[in-house]
């Protein structure tokens, strides 16, 4: 007879993908293997392939997890304030993430065709409500999409850098940073 679920299953699987996320990122995804995986989680090569078949199964669940997890916090996150509650969601949900987004932004090519689809179908979600909430802000300035697709993925280019340059608890924290951002991001857009 087959053996159930263990109780703890998705809390193993969880802290397999933290753990991987944070090593894959440091050493490359390329260079990276699931021996020094699993000893970097603090568990043996044979558990990590209980629950993945292969480091690209692993690294698509990583990423999986990760986007699911921003573009639902992001669409949870109230639309009252524009662009700026936008953008601030976006900084927030990213927090705690760093490993994982730098493998977004690194690794995802590295998978095929048919794992990378769903994951880009999240970000393209992502881009859509920014250039929603960029159209609502001005416009004017987006008559016939014009500059839209270029203005949004500027704005995603600005967030998507602040985990390499901001130390916690120098300079500006997530919230103050998101207003400077929005405040750039406003003020350039009714220039267009």
């Amino acid at each position: 007879m087959p053996r159930g679920i263990a109780r703890d299953h998705e809390e193993k699987r969880a802290a397999i993908r933290k753990g991987a996320a944070t090593y894959f990122a440091r050493h490359g995804f390329d260079r990276a293997s699931m021996t020094a995986a699993a000893k970097h989680c603090g568990v043996s090569k044979a558990l990590i392939y209980h629950y993945y078949d292969s480091k690209e199964s692993l690294l698509f669940d990583i990423l999986d997890t990760h986007l699911s997890g921003l573009v639902a916090r992001v669409e949870a996150a109230p639309q009252t304030d524009g662009l700026r509650g936008l953008v601030r969601a976006i900084l927030q949900a990213y927090r705690g993430a760093d490993a994982e987004h730098k493998l977004q932004l690194d690794s995802l090519s590295v998978l095929e065709p048919e794992q990378q689809a769903p994951l880009i179908d999240l970000q393209r979600r992502l881009i859509d409500m920014m250039g929603t909430a960029l159209q609502n802000e001005a416009p004017e300035a987006f008559t016939g999409n014009r500059n839209l697709r270029a203005v949004t993925m500027s704005v995603f280019g600005i967030l998507n850098w602040y985990y390499m340059w901001n130390r916690p608890g120098k300079g500006l924290d997530r919230d103050e940073y998101a207003d400077l951002v929005t405040d750039m991001v406003l003020g350039g857009i009714h220039a267009l």
